[in-house]
């Protein structure tokens, strides 16, 4: 599956590599579990929605 994400100050979506999703989580929650965080959000994108994490979006390419 090919995630894509967005800053909410970015206009376009980016295709994002698995390790920059996991430092992305990891910046937008801090110390909480950002591997846990990541698996939830590819659970929810799978259906097309878009998760939001702080200032950052995610979704299904």
């Amino acid at each position: 599956m090919i995630i894509q994400t967005q800053y909410n100050y970015e206009k376009t979506w980016s295709d994002t590599r698995e390790v920059d999703l996991l430092r992305m989580v990891e910046e937008e929650i801090g110390d909480a579990d950002p591997k846990g965080t990541l698996e939830y959000i590819k659970e929810a994108i799978k259906d097309g929605k878009v998760i939001t994490v702080g200032n950052c979006r995610f979704k299904k390419k």
